[in-house]
C-alpha cells in the first residue's frame, strides 16, 4: 500500500469562525465524495491558512464532522504579496492502492485559480 497526497483548497469571504468551519467542511466533504476514502485509511491531514485567516482552526472543522481519530495539523502560509487571500489549503495523506492519476484534487471557490489545470467540480 502506498501513501498518496490528496490536495485541495477553498477560499472564504470573511475571517469569521463559522464561515471558516463551513468552508472547510465543504472542502473535506468534496474531497471524500470525489475520492471515496475511508477515514481509517487517512494517515494524516495538514491544513494551512493564509495569514488573514486567524478566527478559526481548520482542523476543528474536521473534528466537527467526526474526523476524531485522524491526526490533524495546522500551519500558516507565508505572507506573500502574490498569495491568494482568505484561503485554506489541505494536504491529505491517504493509504491507498490507487494510482496517482486516479486521485481527485479539489479546488473550490476562489481557490480554483490555484490549479486551473484541474477540472472543477460543481458546487
Amino acid at each position: 500500500m502506498l501513501v498518496r497526497g490528496v490536495r485541495g483548497a477553498i477560499t472564504v469571504d470573511d475571517n469569521e469562525p463559522k464561515e471558516i468551519t463551513e468552508r472547510v467542511i465543504e472542502l473535506l466533504t468534496a474531497l471524500q465524495e470525489a475520492n471515496q476514502f475511508d477515514l481509517e485509511d487517512i494517515a494524516a491531514v495538514i491544513f494551512s491558512s493564509t495569514p488573514d485567516l486567524n478566527a478559526g482552526f481548520p482542523a476543528a472543522a474536521a473534528r466537527a464532522i467526526g474526523w476524531a481519530e485522524v491526526p490533524l495539523f495546522g500551519t500558516q502560509e507565508i505572507d506573500h504579496q502574490q498569495g491568494l487571500p482568505l484561503c485554506v489549503r489541505v494536504l491529505l495523506l491517504w493509504n491507498t492502492e490507487r494510482m496517482a492519476k486516479e486521485i481527485r484534487h479539489i479546488y473550490l471557490r476562489g481557490a480554483r485559480t490555484l490549479r486551473t489545470d484541474i477540472p472543477s467540480i460543481t458546487e
